[in-house]
């Protein structure tokens, strides 16, 4: 709400900052801090969430609908922390509720009057939509969830009177649609300047991961030891910012691709990050006492550093590139300069000859600088392009993410018995709210199934829906009973949602929030012809809860997430790839492997924890290393594709791939090949009269540096045939 009254909600916020009045602050005013003092952006989403939802009830009770509440209940699930969430999440929450209309029609038209039919086939098909969504991200797996359990809202509430199927399936259908529209509307009513905001938004983002990145890999340059475990932390946030760049791109409209241009940008940054961690290798097994090297690596590094600096304006982009392509050119030089000093020399071929040796290292260091800096040049060159429309573009960009299938099938076999549990307990029992347990059971199931960590975020959202309970208790028994029109109403509903909206915008009380939101307007029920009596709103209550209480016993229950068993599946899953990277034609491509390992030291980094465990970061290291070895592996396979070596370097680098591509991580064998393979290629580089071959042997023996370094310092994690621990 910040359009409307910036200064005030300035005020507002500033609360915090003002101490005067106040004793000093302890434990509990800290954790109440979302509520007391809020920020001016978790009050303008308060209030503008709380508005929407309260006129989507409004506008209910004046359509006479039979369950207004459900289009409240809407309002809170669609709003999220900016506009593009918003309208994604409302887009999918279409697509999803009309596959879960279509879908119920069918299974009641199918299953009439057959019980022991139809709720096994609504578990399957909630399951199945659970097992999906698990493969695909963002949005688009709410909607494969969102049609499962509309699916069973719509179908179990048409029970009692399958004949009016389709009339409760365009009910339902219109509150989702009305509480889009008013969350739609009332947002965007305080939404100005969306497109340059967006486009600003993507800008900072992307510059501050280019700045972080580059200052990390100076760090690693000049030898800081803390330096690799800094870098591990930053592919998080990676992720992160290439997620919500789909969202920016919702809010700029019509645009071009410059979403694409930025997603292409974050996987350089991937690239180049990897790349520093290769070079910090490389600087441990070759002679770095050259004062040509130091001179370069200190310019390279103080380059580096600057670029934070330097990435405000066009004009400082251009000069930037131009100053980074003069350092590519100096490595050139470097390399071309220890070539002649090579060829001058006056030693046999066959001679050893360390002076010679030492020419080898330099140019393998300056050339992995030389890359560095391409990944780097390649990295601003298309965070230049994402912040302009260009006409005729048809790039594309996309990041792969880590797909578990076991856990897919977990989350779909989970669903699909606590539907077919439900459903047998209502048919044994008789229960005469029985249809409300079920059908929040399915919800609970289909808002949670594709968490990766389902029992700590179902017992929290538990624990909210227990304070909707307490809360609706109030106004149904104390408040609601005295008001006669809308007015005393949205007055009344007013100030508990606004606290659930700033609860919402607190990630410790945003899963309580999730539940309080959702079920307040459920449990209070507002009707127009009348109240809910006392024993019905009980036992409705009461069947809301324990439906929320089932689903979390289901999820602690049936087949429980244990993180040390992920961590297994993806340990295995990563050695899958590096024997493919190894074999696949076509050579796969350097974005997949980067976004399927970010998307892995993501998930890693969430499950780790304030304080990882040793384990976690033996995991970490273990996977950063499996991503630079893949990384490397490619560079060879594309190094062997340019056909630019002798048949005898290729015999000895073909060895290595075949190693690899029947890689299990036991006894070494890839390692020593990859370190016979260097010491043959080095002496092949020495005797080598082709300029262009010994810069190919270059290359290929400092990737090989790396894959045997990488190979024989995370030799325990990657032997996935048992469990890695960290000694």
């Amino acid at each position: 709400m910040s359009s409307l009254s910036f200064s005030l909600l300035s005020r507002i916020g500033s609360l915090r900052d003002f101490h005067p009045l106040r004793r000093p602050s302890g434990p509990g005013r800290r954790r109440l801090a979302w509520l007391l003092a809020p920020t001016p952006a978790a009050v303008g989403f308060a209030l503008c969430t709380t508005t929407a939802a309260l006129i989507a009830l409004v506008i209910a009770l004046w359509m006479e609908l039979d369950d207004p509440q459900w289009a409240a209940m809407t309002v809170w699930i669609v709003a999220q922390g900016s506009r593009g969430e918003s309208l994604s999440k409302a887009r999918w929450r279409l697509v999803g509720t009309g596959i879960g209309v279509v879908m119920s029609i069918t299974l009641i038209s199918a299953f009439n009057q057959n019980a022991w039919l139809f709720f096994p086939a609504l578990a399957l098909w909630l399951g199945g939509c659970c097992g999906l969504a698990t493969l695909v991200r963002n949005f688009r797996s709410y909607a494969l969830v969102l049609a499962g359990y509309t699916t069973a809202i719509i179908a179990i509430a048409a029970i009692p009177h399958p004949e009016n199927v389709f009339m409760t399936a365009m009910s339902r259908a219109t509150y989702i649609v009305l509480g889009i529209v008013c969350e739609s509307t009332v947002a965007g009513l305080f939404a100005h300047n969306l497109a340059q905001t967006a486009r600003r938004n993507i800008r900072d983002k992307l510059r501050t991961a280019l700045g972080n990145v580059s200052s990390s890999v100076a760090s690693l340059l000049s030898g800081d030891r803390e330096a690799m475990i800094r870098s591990r932390a930053m592919f998080g946030p990676i992720l992160s910012i290439n997620d919500q760049i789909e969202f920016s791109e919702i809010e700029m409209g019509p645009h071009g691709h410059e979403g694409d241009h930025a997603r292409a940008a974050l996987a350089a940054v991937s690239v180049l990050l990897s790349r520093g961690l290769g070079m910090a290798v490389r600087l441990q097994y070759v002679q770095t006492d050259q004062p040509a090297f130091r001179e370069t690596a200190a310019r390279v590094s103080e380059f580096l550093t600057s670029v934070p600096q330097r990435l405000d304006t066009d004009e400082e982009v251009q000069a930037l590139l131009r100053d980074l392509q003069l350092l590519r050119a100096e490595c050139h030089q470097q390399i071309v300069d220890a070539l002649t000093r090579e060829i001058g020399t006056a030693f046999g071929p066959h001679e050893h000859n360390t002076g010679i040796s030492a020419l080898l290292d330099g140019r393998i260091l300056h050339n992995a600088l030389d890359e560095l800096l391409g990944e780097l040049e390649q990295g601003i060159r298309e965070y230049d392009a994402s912040q302009h429309f260009v006409r005729g573009d048809h790039f594309h960009f996309r990041l792969q993410s880590h797909v578990d299938k076991r856990e897919a099938l977990y989350n779909g076999v989970r669903a699909t018995v606590a539907i077919a549990s439900a459903g047998l307990v209502w048919e044994c029992t008789a229960w005469s709210a029985g249809l409300g347990f079920i059908t929040f059971v399915a919800v609970v199931c289909g808002l949670f199934a594709t968490r990766e960590n389902p029992v700590v975020a179902t017992s929290q959202f538990m624990v909210g829906s227990l304070w909707a309970a307490v809360v609706a208790f109030f106004l149904v028994f104390v408040v609601l009973p005295t008001q006669e029109n809308y007015e005393m109403l949205v007055a009344t509903l007013a100030l508990p949602m606004f606290a659930g909206g700033l609860a919402a915008r607190n990630a410790g009380t945003a899963l309580h929030s999730a539940a309080y939101t959702l079920l307040l307007p459920n449990f209070v029920h507002p009707l127009n012809q009348g109240r809910v009596s006392e024993v019905a709103w009980f036992n409705s209550t009461f069947a809301i809860l324990a439906g929320v209480f089932f689903a979390v016993l289901i999820f602690r229950a049936v087949l429980p997430f244990n993180s040390a068993a992920e961590r297994w599946r993806m340990r295995r899953t990563m050695l899958r790839d590096l024997r493919t990277l190894a074999s696949a034609e076509p050579i796969p491509m350097t974005r997949d492997w980067i976004g399927r390992n970010t998307d892995r030291f993501s998930r890693l980094i969430r499950h780790a924890g304030p304080t990882p465990s040793p384990t976690i970061e033996g995991c970490l290291q273990g996977t950063l290393a499996a991503m630079t070895i893949g990384l490397n592996i490619i560079r060879l396979r594309t190094l062997l594709k340019r056909d630019h070596i002798p048949p005898a370097a290729r015999r000895a680098i073909e060895i290595v791939m075949l190693r690899m591509s029947n890689f299990t991580g036991k006894y070494g064998h890839t390692a020593h090949a990859a370190r016979v393979a260097t010491a043959a290629l080095r002496r092949m580089e020495r005797v080598e009269p082709n300029i262009t071959t010994r810069i190919e042997l270059t290359r290929a023996i400092a990737y090989l540096i790396v894959v045997s370094h990488e190979l024989d310092a995370n030799a325990v994690f990657l032997d996935a045939s048992k469990p890695y621990r960290a000694s």
